[in-house]
């Protein structure tokens, strides 16, 4: 699918971006043979428990990764409990945008058809930083990072190809101030968790338009609510509140397992093959209502979004 197609429609190999691949043969030759599941954060956390069920399941397992080295360890555990070998990681990362040109361009090379995009990396930046794009940290991986490979992906995709994307139930929260959006995460001062809700508010709105405009080709698009998880990110923010905190609602949050859940459930369960435009939290669909599923902001947000990511399409 061309990039003009995807707009106009509301219905060579490279190297490893971190310079390294886990897990596979150097012969280049196509794989296309298998199918495919791409994770990225796949090193820990829910992305490791989703990658542990694709694999689980036979598909050729891809975890992107930002630190490969690292996730060496879980990559192996995969392989012991899953019986299956096709396990591989691929750096990536979703900060630089170039970074995600060329993880594209590697898979594209290598494989004929893409099964499964789970979208689950994502951050909660403790300070202001901009990218080597001059996107906020933030907003770049749990944003534009998505949107840039998903639309590289695309082309890889066809009848019965799932996506997922991983946002938080603070979307609700979001509010898009553009241009400052792509450039600050908000309007005003520097500010964590207001900048992550308006991340994810983003991608909740690309999960519905994309979903829209991918409605006749036979790719689903859906977003998992993983609730209150056990993640980095809800470790850092419970220790930036403070203690007291972290011991009342410890009891209350999820293992990464228990947060995974659904987003597994929306790439392999049979009942979700023509399930699209959903957000589901605990296997469940969500009402999220007319304000968000036909956001004011939709289109303003994927034109400024196709500005910005023109260059590496």
């Amino acid at each position: 699918m061309k990039s003009n197609e995807l707009n106009e429609s509301k219905t060579a190999p490279s190297k490893s971006p971190q310079g390294e691949t886990y897990g596979h043969s150097p012969s280049g030759e196509q794989e296309g043979g298998r199918r495919l599941a791409i994770i990225t954060g796949a090193g820990k956390g829910m992305g490791f428990e989703e990658a542990k069920a694709v694999a689980a399941k036979g598909f050729h397992t891809i975890m992107a990764c930002h630190h490969p080295e690292a996730a060496e360890a879980k990559r192996q555990e995969i392989i012991r409990e899953t019986g299956n070998e096709n396990v591989e990681i691929m750096g990536l990362e979703l900060s630089d945008l170039s970074s995600v040109r060329r993880f594209a361009d590697e898979v594209k090379s290598r494989f004929q058809h893409l099964d499964l995009l789970m979208n689950n990396a994502g951050i909660l930046a403790s300070e202001y930083h901009t990218t080597v794009d001059n996107l906020e940290q933030t907003v770049a991986v749990n944003y534009v990072g998505p949107y840039l490979l998903t639309r590289l992906l695309l082309p890889l995709m066809g009848e019965g190809s799932r996506i997922v994307n991983m946002i938080s139930l603070t979307y609700k929260y979001g509010r898009l101030d553009f241009p400052d959006f792509f450039t600050r995460g908000r309007k005003g001062g520097f500010w964590r968790i207001p900048i992550y809700s308006n991340s994810k508010l983003a991608l909740t709105l690309f999960t519905f338009e994309l979903a829209n405009r991918l409605r006749n080709k036979g790719i689903t698009v859906n977003a998992a609510d993983p609730g209150v998880a056990s993640t980095d990110i809800i470790r850092l923010h419970m220790r930036l509140v403070d203690a007291f905190a972290d011991l009342c609602f410890r009891p209350l949050i999820r293992t990464p397992q228990q947060g995974a859940d659904t987003a597994i459930h929306l790439l392999l369960d049979e009942d979700k093959a023509g399930q699209t435009g959903t957000i589901c939290h605990s296997n469940r669909i969500v009402d999220v209502g007319e304000e968000f599923r036909r956001h004011r902001q939709m289109q303003e947000l994927w034109d400024m979004t196709e500005a910005i990511v023109s260059r590496f399409l």
